[in-house]
């Protein structure tokens, strides 16, 4: 899953998205051109951002560099689509 386009959410309820760097270790992943996901806005729950993208409630943050995340409870991969709008919501 290296360099792909990934969904993580954390054990302290945080969700992110960016594209997952390849140091991966069991307990923290590094996201290049991460964003948070403030509020889904989503009709079927979390996972519909890894289908079909952002909807027009969908709150997200700017894009940081990079972001070193710990308590990793999920990493989901994204269909193009959803990557297109994730990146450009």
């Amino acid at each position: 899953m290296s360099n792909d386009y990934v969904l993580i959410t954390t054990k302290h309820r945080g969700v992110f998205c960016g594209y997952l760097s390849a140091d991966e270790s069991p307990n923290s992943v590094t996201l290049r051109e991460c964003r948070m996901v403030i509020r889904f806005g989503t009709t079927d729950g979390l996972l519909q951002l890894t289908r079909t993208g952002p909807t027009a409630l969908t709150k997200m943050s700017k894009t940081a560099p990079s972001a070193r995340l710990f308590d990793i409870t999920g990493v989901f991969a994204t269909t193009d689509a959803a990557k297109s709008g994730l990146c450009n919501a």
